[in-house]
């Protein structure tokens, strides 16, 4: 559903003129669409039935605190990567028992400001990430609920250069050491283990990627509980992707990823996590600005 259109040769978002709009607060100015974000959020939000699930907008994808606070009364809860968007994600009013610290850079500053704020869950990137985080937990006398980030080598994205799934990527725990890294994260004293981890790529147009990586996941998951690990929570990430334009390929609707992704998992007995961030907020905005030279 289109919420920007043209009538009578002037755009409007929703019911509001952008003329109306440049006239009152200048330009350049970005323009929002809330029927949107809130469309969006609930299709998708909606498309995993009666499962158990928690999903954390992509801070990244749009760290505007009006739309933050927009996908927080919806229920939304956040996929951050920095210390800035967390503080961004509690000042909207997104509960911190709703946020997840996903990223390969977190610092230990960072560290401790997710762990005051008594976040959901780390997504641990490394293991020297991992030692520095029970290093802080227990210098601040308290514990940090983790899952590994896991590259389970599986090609996907729009393009080569958001694909962040394959082996070669930089991004998670190479899959031949994730079972060796749970079993390490399982002797630190500060460090809990809850859940797995995963993200694939962006832009991804067809549902064949995600399903080749939920299925190594959850034999992962199988394996580590065979292990003795608890695991609560399978983060399935973002990545689904949206259409640029009338002529661009159809990615796969949220009803049919959500029907995939039930199926898949309603054996594993795991709380879902995903992260959308382009699909709820790729197409709700615009900038909005004046011709001065011609």
């Amino acid at each position: 559903m289109r919420h920007f259109d043209f009538r009578d040769g002037e755009m409007f978002a929703e019911d509001v003129s952008l003329r109306e709009i440049a006239n009152t607060v200048g330009t350049p100015c970005y323009v929002y669409s809330t029927a949107t974000f809130e469309r969006h959020f609930k299709v998708f939000s909606e498309s995993f039935g009666s499962a158990k699930t928690l999903v954390a907008y992509s801070v990244k994808a749009n760290s505007n605190i009006a739309v933050l606070a927009t996908l927080a009364k919806l229920g939304a809860g956040a996929d951050v990567v920095s210390g800035g968007e967390l503080a961004r994600a509690l000042v909207a009013g997104i509960p911190a028992r709703k946020i997840v610290f996903s990223g390969v850079g977190k610092t230990e500053t960072e560290m401790r400001a997710a762990l005051s704020a008594g976040i959901r869950i780390f997504n641990v990137e490394s293991l020297p990430e991992l030692y520095l985080l029970n290093s802080v937990a227990l210098d601040m006398d308290t514990i940090a609920p983790i899952a590994f980030r896991v590259n389970p080598d599986v090609t996907a994205g729009g393009h080569e250069k958001i694909s962040t799934g394959k082996k070669e990527n930089k991004f998670g725990i190479a899959w031949s050491k994730a079972e060796s890294a749970y079993a390490e994260a399982a002797k630190l004293p500060a460090i809990k283990i809850v859940g797995v981890d995963v993200h694939i790529g962006s832009q991804i147009d067809k549902l064949e990627p995600f399903e080749r990586a939920i299925k190594k996941v959850g034999s992962l998951i199988e394996r580590l509980r065979q292990s003795g690990h608890t695991i609560q929570s399978f983060d399935i990430g973002g990545g689904l992707g949206i259409p640029y334009g009338n002529n661009t390929k159809a990615p796969p609707l949220p009803t049919e990823y959500g029907a995939l992704v039930t199926k898949l998992t309603r054996h594993m007995d795991v709380e879902l996590i995903f992260e959308p961030g382009r699909m709820i907020s790729g197409n709700a905005g615009i900038l909005l600005s004046k011709v001065l030279y011609i």
